[in-house]
């Protein structure tokens, strides 16, 4: 769990190197950021985007923890699932999409890879010391409390520095990276933190969700133009 950036960041250069021979080739950037973000499924399996979708359904369902956690484990997806992968989806496809369009390599390489750093961090906070698991078997009993809060924050210090790094060399500034890192992580926490009061602990379904709205609200973060003062009004 320590080392889940790790892998993180070499999926997302992955990605980037799939969107810049997109780019190359003259796939539009659409295109190009629909492979990406099919890039970042196919390395894991899906694994993560199958966690977001059994998370959103067990949220989203009536009853008692049990409830939730046996809607969790079946192997169907209901409505909250399918619209969660679906806006979840549509937004890493727009972030990949607008980081193509910048057409240079750099950035095309390195935010994607910032991004799905971003997610495997979330991972690794939420196996910190005092995040109890759900279910006495499965994935979450394996790891749930597993991390120190030394161990998390030398990680978390490693990602943070990273990222500074690869916005500094890809773009935009070197203070996007960081505040990319930050708002993957504070959203993910506050989902896993729901998700403990909810179900009363985290699962591997958890942890995948954790990962998946971490790396969407971080490329989201990446991607935001300049603030500008002179906005044009139009009746």
């Amino acid at each position: 769990m320590r080392l889940a950036p790790l892998v993180g960041a070499a999926v997302g250069l992955a990605a980037g190197a799939v969107l810049l021979i997109a780019l190359v080739v003259g796939i539009p950037s659409l295109v190009a950021g629909v492979l990406g973000v099919g890039t970042l499924a196919l390395l894991t399996r899906g694994l993560h985007l199958d966690g977001l979708a059994d998370t959103a359904d067990g949220l989203g369902c009536y009853g008692d923890p049990s409830r939730a956690l046996a809607v969790m484990k079946s192997s169907d997806v209901g409505a909250f699932g399918v619209v969660t992968l679906l806006l979840v989806g549509v937004a890493q496809v727009a972030c990949l999409t607008a980081v193509t369009e910048q057409r240079a390599v750099l950035p095309i390489l390195l935010l994607p890879a910032v991004g799905a750093a971003t997610g495997r961090a979330a991972i690794t906070w939420a196996c910190r010391a005092g995040v109890a698991s759900a279910r006495p078997t499965g994935l979450g009993a394996l790891v749930a409390g597993t991390l120190s809060p030394v161990a998390v924050g030398v990680t978390t210090l490693v990602v943070v520095i990273g990222a500074a790094l690869a916005t500094a060399l890809g773009g935009p500034t070197v203070l996007r990276g960081p505040l990319a890192v930050a708002a993957g992580l504070v959203v993910a926490w506050a989902l896993v933190r729901h998700c403990v009061r909810r179900f009363g602990g985290i699962t591997g379904d958890v942890l995948g969700a954790a990962c998946e709205v971490a790396t969407t609200a971080a490329l989201v973060v990446l991607v935001i133009e300049p603030w500008s003062l002179s906005v044009p009004l139009t009746r």
